[in-house]
């Protein structure tokens, strides 16, 4: 619910005539619509009459006269204002004038529309069209001079009732008109974008745009938001003063104003500033932050006005701005500055600090980018509170796809903790589309339960696109992918930091990809991995390269993604995480933007940016040597590997293994397999315990008296020989 107070409202203002102030108008108002009206329909009738005179000539009664008694008149309307008259078609007066008009049509422009006529057809129209008009003089003998050269002459007759309807209906009714069309449009905008005065109530120009979500119509609660414990713990505190303010105000605590909620796109900001209304149960105003700039400097800040004097009547409330970096950046001149965002981030700023917190107006921001923000916007006093809503853990990712699939149908082999560990780094708009396309595709089979293989499979979809099912490869190139793709499987199963190979393919896919290796690791690394494990990942991505020099002795633009993955980690390692011993433990770079792209830039000089990249060169050359010397010791179980993949097209990380052990492929179980998954195969199962023995016999109980006994017997089998002390 949005825009100006209902009439229960209770902070409705009243008259203490009766009246409200919505109904209670200045008559002044009233008399410049009137007004503005008369005058509009004046200039109507004006441009009216204008255009009807376009075609009139106006004449002196001198010529007027002698016209007439020439003969050169046909026809005269005589009224008390003003004579009408036409002339014959022979009248040389009318012969000079078509000549004029000969004359303008046949120079310039004009020329090409005369010679489509002839001049009969423009005299003939002429003769017709052609109007003169002559100011009436007081003069007895006329009639007789009309009558004497066959002049026809008459005057419409006009009664005093007609003259006053026509009156009425070329004024009285239009002015009418005018008002109650003017009214209506004041009154509609009025009640649509509420009062306010100036140019910022023309049209709502200056009104806010927030959508008003009244207690529980967010839909949202703490129960729909998952994997965000600490920004929930952090807000709780801020719902439950809306609950209770007099806890804290009682001690003398102030709740801050304002908090921001900082992360990268798709990690629920916005749903949790919804949450946090649905969980406190008060009005939600929801506004982004480019519904305040506008090409009229002074409208952003007056719908920030606008906005900060609604929620103060709704309080209390919660008031949401979402991409707040795009009113809240840095003020500086060195560009020239924009003179109508500035103002709308001072107004906000005045705003922040004009309005009382007791009375439970709660702030909250999300950005992005909040090394952009003003330093005055960041300030205590303001955005107090700087809560982090990072990308979900290993925990979070569990939590987000139990919240997910809470109305998905799923099949009991589904295990969310495996499709937890594939997706890390997803946030939980990512998780959110996975399951979606999981469920998208179970229709598609014809299913009505989702199961484990739609899971991972809709993972596939979301990082490599769909299968081209066109495309169309020679033997050459199959060779040539599948090698490739072995050999990021090859050194990644021979790397011992290296993540497990679930899945290789060599189908193409519409993300550009022949084919592709998919690697899912064992346990959440997101956040922490040593030197070890990143130099193994760069020699797996450059397993590709080295198989393809190695095998097929000669190099393909296929490698260049691996090139680049490789590449940024390596210039990762030198210039952010001191893992180089040219520079050790020296920062080359900072973070630009640290929840967007994640990129940095460089804040050496140029020569030491020069040496910086051989650097980068030297930890690249070491990993692709390691690869190198993986594919050639391995070179005999990459053909098995490959021809079973060139058969297949797409296998699991368990058949690779199951071609290296020299055991039979297509026994393998499970249609994702890692390669370090121990394998499942038919007849190795083994029971749950050696050892346990079923009899349908009593056993009788030992004698406590005969210890020794018992003691001999511990050592026996069931069967009377010693065990085996090994067992």
């Amino acid at each position: 619910m949005a825009g100006p107070l209902k009439p229960n409202d209770p902070d409705r203002r009243e008259d203490p005539n009766g009246g409200d102030d919505d109904k209670k108008r200045n008559p002044l108002g009233f008399f410049s619509i009137v007004l503005w009206a008369v005058l509009l329909v004046f200039l109507l009738q004006m441009c009216r009459s204008t255009v009807e005179n376009a075609a009139v000539q106006t004449v002196p009664y001198s010529d007027f006269y002698q016209w007439v008694v020439k003969g050169y008149v046909a026809e005269v309307k005589l009224e008390s204002s003003v004579y009408t008259f036409t002339l014959k078609e022979d009248a040389p007066p009318l012969k000079e004038l078509l000549d004029q008009m000969e004359d303008a049509y046949g120079s310039g422009a004009l020329g090409g529309l005369f010679n489509q006529f002839d001049r009969q057809d423009l005299e003939n129209a002429a003769s017709s069209s052609i109007k003169f008009h002559v100011g009436p003089v007081p003069y007895e003998k006329l009639i007789d001079d009309l009558l004497e050269n066959g002049v026809t002459f008459y005057s419409d007759p006009v009664t005093q009732e007609e003259y006053m309807v026509s009156a009425v209906v070329s004024y009285v009714v239009p002015i009418v008109l005018m008002v109650v069309a003017m009214l209506f449009i004041y009154r509609y905008m009025f009640k649509k974008m509420g009062s306010g005065g100036g140019f910022g109530g023309i049209g709502g120009v200056g009104k806010s745009n927030a959508k008003v979500y009244v207690e529980k119509k967010t839909g949202v609660t703490f129960r729909d938001v998952a994997g965000q414990d600490e920004a929930k713990e952090s807000l709780e505190e801020i719902i439950d003063f809306l609950h209770n303010p007099g806890k804290y105000t009682e001690i003398g605590a102030k709740l801050p104003k304002g908090a921001l909620l900082v992360g990268p796109p798709g990690t629920g900001k916005t749903l949790l500033a919804k949450a946090v209304a649905g969980e406190a149960n008060v009005p939600f105003f929801s506004i982004s932050g480019s519904d305040f700039v506008e090409m009229f400097v002074g409208v952003g800040a007056s719908r920030v006005r606008d906005l900060f004097k609604e929620a103060s009547k709704m309080a209390p409330c919660i008031i949401f701005i979402d991409e707040i970096d795009t009113i809240g950046k840095s003020r500086d001149n060195r560009m020239g500055g924009n003179d109508e965002r500035e103002q709308t981030l001072n107004q906000l700023l005045a705003e922040l600090d004009g309005f009382d917190p007791g009375k439970g107006v709660i702030v909250l921001g999300a950005t992005n980018r909040p090394e952009v923000l003003d330093k005055a916007l960041l300030r205590p006093g303001r955005f107090d509170r700087r809560i982090t809503i990072d990308r979900p853990n290993l925990a979070g990712r569990l939590a987000t796809l139990q919240v997910h699939t809470r109305k998905i149908k799923l099949a009991e082999d589904v295990d969310l903790n495996k499709i937890a560990l594939a997706t890390a780094g997803c946030v939980g708009a990512d998780l959110a589309n996975l399951v979606n396309e999981a469920a998208l595709r179970a229709v598609r089979k014809g299913r009505r339960l989702v199961t484990q293989e739609d899971l991972l499979a809709s993972f596939e979809f979301v990082i490599a696109g769909s299968e081209k099912k066109n495309s169309v490869l020679t033997e050459f190139e199959r060779k040539l992918v599948a090698y490739h793709e072995v050999g990021h499987a090859m050194v990644a199963y021979k790397q011992k930091n290296a993540e497990p190979v679930q899945k290789i393919t060599i189908v193409p896919h519409t993300e550009g990809s022949l084919g592709y290796t998919l690697l899912m690791p064992e346990e959440d690394k997101t956040n922490l991995r040593t030197r070890e494990e990143l130099m193994a990942k760069i020699t797996v991505s450059m397993g590709g390269r080295a198989a393809e020099e190695v095998v097929m002795n000669t190099m393909t633009n296929g490698a260049s993604q691996d090139i680049q993955e490789a590449t940024s980690i390596a210039r990762n390692m030198v210039a952010m995480y001191g893992m180089s011993e040219e520079f050790g433990m020296m920062a080359l770079g900072s973070v630009r933007n640290q929840y967007l792209d994640g990129g940095y830039g460089l804040d050496c000089a140029q020569d030491t940016a020069a040496v910086m990249d051989k650097a980068v060169k030297a930890v690249l050359d070491v990993c692709y040597k390691d690869a190198v010397e993986v594919i050639r010791a391995n070179r005999e179980d990459m053909d098995k590997v490959v021809a079973y993949l060139l058969e297949k097209e797409t296998i699991t990380g368990g058949e690779m293994v199951a071609i290296l052990e020299g055991r039979d492929p297509a026994l393998v179980e499970g249609a994702y397999t890692s390669t370090r998954a121990k394998p499942q195969l038919p007849g190795d199962v083994e029971p749950p315990a050696r050892h346990i023995h079923i009899v349908d016999e009593p056993i009788p109980m030992p004698d406590p008296s005969d210890g020794a006994a018992e003691d001999e017997e511990a050592e026996k089998d069931t069967d009377g020989t010693p065990r085996d002390s090994g067992e």
